[in-house]
């Protein structure tokens, strides 16, 4: 079982790194599509100038972000990364100056944080009077990249978090639903396991992509399942301007 379980995860990295540059990445599975059709759409709207990646691991929004701001840097703790420009915790940031960005993303990272309050008032340091943060965090989730990981979080758990660090939160929406999630687990352990697979791997990711990836995305929302079971939730908020 445990060898079985190791062959599951060699092939899953293998498949995120073979997608990472992939127009086809969002269909990996139902959260992947719900991060490209809810998360990404609210960072091309809210990103601006100086923008700052947190905890960007392999970045797979950087083509998409880099040409909407004038500077696009990364942060994270375990590089993945080659071009990173800061190796530092989310929770004490002091290699970076406050006051120096305009806008900043940190996704799927707040549930890795032992102290996110600190993290959060981090963000709130480095980000320049009327800088934008996109927050993306779970709420429906298995347990991964273990030790490290200690929370889960509400939308109210989350405006309460960022409020209290001094940020205006300008809005809050679920990203996926019950559906997203266990399409999810199914999506992962599907492609995991015919990746090596030639042709066959073509038609799984085929029927994956239609009937697992969209369809789920399609059903939460139909059903309302992305409200009372949400998979996760994107917030957007606001730094005040300088008194």
């Amino acid at each position: 079982m445990s060898r079985c379980r190791e062959r599951l995860r060699a092939n899953r990295r293998l498949l995120e790194i073979e997608l990472l540059h992939s127009d086809r990445r969002h269909l990996y599975s139902p959260l992947y599509y719900a991060q490209y059709r809810i998360t990404l759409p609210l960072i091309k709207e809210y990103v601006k100038g100086r923008m700052i990646d947190l905890g960007c691991g392999d970045a797979p929004f950087k083509r998409e972000i880099e040409k909407l701001v004038s500077r696009y840097d990364t942060l994270d703790l375990f590089p993945r990364r080659t071009d990173l420009t800061y190796v530092s915790d989310v929770q004490d940031m002091a290699v970076v100056p406050s006051n120096s960005y305009d806008s900043a993303i940190c996704l799927e990272v707040l549930e890795h944080t032992a102290d996110p309050f600190r993290a959060v008032r981090e963000i709130y340091r480095i980000l320049a009077p009327q800088g934008v943060l996109v927050i993306s965090v779970p709420h429906l989730s298995r347990l991964h990249d273990l030790p490290h990981d200690y929370f889960r979080y509400t939308g109210f758990g989350l405006r309460s978090m960022l409020e209290r660090a001094g940020f205006g939160v300008l809005c809050v929406r679920p990203r996926g639903g019950l559906l997203c999630f266990l399409g999810h687990q199914f999506s992962t352990v599907l492609l995991a396991m015919t990746w090596n697979w030639g042709w066959i791997r073509k038609v799984v990711w085929l029927v994956n992509s239609w009937l697992i990836t969209r369809a789920c995305f399609m059903l939460d929302s139909l059903l309302s399942l992305n409200e009372e079971f949400a998979a996760g939730y994107v917030v957007v908020a606001v730094k005040p301007s300088a008194e």
